[in-house]
Order: C-alpha cells, then structure tokens, then sequence
C-alpha cells in the first residue's frame, strides 16, 4: 500500500542547513566512522568524524556531481583533490556520491583547488540535509509548499497528509508494505504533523481540498480513529482561508478522474503541478500541463458540494457511529 503525500518507509526529506557547509553537531559525531589516513603527513582525516548521511539529498548529490565533473575536468584523480584539500581520498568520495555534507573548509578549499571561480562557494549555499519523514520525490514539492502563496489539494486515496490526524496518520503507516519500525513510524509521523504547521504559522495563504466522499467513509484504523480524523479534518478546515469541499458519492461527472494532484503557485505567480503513484512522484512545470491540470480541478471544483454543505456532510459521517 503505498503512502500518500510521498512519505513511504525510508524516505528523507530535505531541511535547510542555514548556508553554506555546517560542520556536524556533537552528536552527529556519535557512531560515526573515521576515515584515517588520507590527508596530509597520514594524519587522521579532520573530516574523519562526519556522520553518513541517512539518505542522500537531492541538493548533495547535485553538489557532489560539480565536484566531480570539475575535479574531471581538472584531471585530478580522488586522491589528488585530497591532498590538495587536506582530505581524504574516501571524503572527497563521499562527497561527490552525495553521501556526506561537505565543511567550510572543504568548500573552500575545493573551490581553490578546483579553478577558483568561486562556484562551488555558490552551489554550497544550496545545500539541504536529509530527514528522515519524506520521499526523495517529494522533497522538492515540500519546499515549493512552504512558500506557495496558494495550494490545492484533490485526493481520492486517503484524506490529505495536511489534514490527517495523529490517530489516522499512525494507522497509514501502519498498513504501509513493507512494514516500518517503530523509529521509521515516529520519524514519518512528526515529519508530516510538522507540514501541517504552516496551515496554521499561514494564516493569509489558501489552502484549497477536494476529497472524494469515499475517503472520509473509510474506516482506516478503527471507527475511533476516524471519529477522531473527522474532528480533526473539521477543525482544520474551519479558518477562513482552509477551504474544503467533497465529492459526494452519487456525482454522475467528474473533471479529474486520472488521480490525485496537486497545484500551487509561487511567490512569482508561476503555477506548478504535482502528481503521484506507486512509489514515485512527478513535479509538474510545463505551463500547458499545469493549465490542464487547473482546469481539471477547477472543473471538480464546480461539481463538488460546497463548503458550508460538505461540513455538515462530514458532520453526518460522524454522527453515523
């Protein structure tokens, strides 16, 4: 079963290191593995105690290719950029596979060694580090979400990861294939009730959902947990810019039957468009692709009850118990 909102098992998402190569935290130095040997004099590595990333990001395997193709260009091998660095030859490996976030020192120092263009000191100041909680596809969606001036949501799965309960979310991981350990569910589950906190920290931004009726009916978890996912869906939705509306059961048309998607648009006014299957997810940026996808949910739009009626439709899915 796959989980909705590319939050599967092992996923990682991305969160900002605040610029440019942060040197890792005391425990980040805990159980790492030194690398010895491959600096200058054979003197232990400074970069012996960085902590493997869980999972690669997006942004350090992007870097770590630049270092590569310059470092090719330049006709060093691993170990040459290593001595010139004053690190080892399995750092500068690391590195460049996206495995390891690179230091200061290492940035600087590559960028000298590697042309002195100053374009690796560029390219460091767009570096994230992995988390655990969000599919490598979906990292770059998460972002974009954070600073959308507007965000609609259709979704004929599961109930929306913004608008999911504690009790519910629990239960989707729960019945993800392969199962997750206890650490995976807890580092799924605060990665996503941490995305539902800018519905609140952004008071002024619309967010726009269309459910299919079906979903909130399902009883995922038990009858308590969707009791308290109604509750939930219906306190979230309840600011003036939350709007939601379903698609009740016996609609007879329907605009988006290809699946769920996504819509935002930027601060810069650029529309972008999100869709996702079975452990994959696709960033949609072709104008006409997106203008399809707007008219597709502007279309369910006009078909689904409205808010005040889909309200008092998921207040009479709660009072059935």
């Amino acid at each position: 079963m796959g989980i909705v909102e590319g939050e599967p098992a092992g996923g990682a998402a991305e969160q900002g290191v605040g610029g440019v190569g942060v040197r890792p935290t005391a425990t980040e130095h805990a159980g790492a593995r030194r690398e010895q040997g491959g600096g200058t004099g054979g003197r232990p590595d400074p970069a012996g105690d960085w902590e493997r990333e869980p999972q690669p990001s997006d942004s350090m395997r992007t870097f770590g290719a630049f270092v590569q193709a310059l470092r090719e260009h330049a006709g060093l091998s691993r170990a040459d950029l290593g001595i010139q660095v004053r690190y080892s030859k399995h750092t500068v490996e690391s590195v460049e596979l996206g495995r390891r976030m690179p230091d200061l020192a290492f940035v600087e120092r590559a960028d000298e060694a590697l042309g002195a263009t100053g374009a690796l000191r560029r390219a460091a100041r767009h570096l994230t580090r992995g988390e655990a909680g969000l599919a490598a596809w979906f990292r770059r969606w998460a972002r974009l979400e954070r600073e959308a001036v507007s965000l609609c949501t259709y979704e004929n799965r599961l109930v929306p990861g913004l608008l999911q309960s504690d009790a519910y979310a629990r239960a989707v991981f729960d019945n993800s294939i392969p199962l997750l350990t206890d650490e995976q569910t807890e580092a799924q589950l605060t990665s996503r009730m941490e995305r539902q906190a800018m519905m609140r920290e952004r008071p002024t931004v619309p967010f726009s959902f269309i459910v299919e009726e079906s979903v909130f009916r399902r009883r995922l978890g038990g009858a308590r947990v969707q009791a308290s996912m109604l509750d939930h869906v219906l306190e979230l939705s309840a600011p003036r810019n939350v709007t939601l509306q379903v698609v009740p059961l016996e609609l007879e048309f329907h605009g988006c039957l290809d699946g769920p998607v996504q819509v935002l648009e930027t601060p810069e006014g650029r529309r972008l468009g999100y869709s996702e299957g079975q452990q994959n997810g696709r960033l949609i940026s072709d104008p006409k692709e997106v203008s399809l996808l707007c008219r597709r949910c502007e279309t369910l739009r006009s078909q689904a009850l409205n808010p005040k009626e889909s309200r008092d439709l998921l207040e009479r899915i709660r009072g059935e118990r």
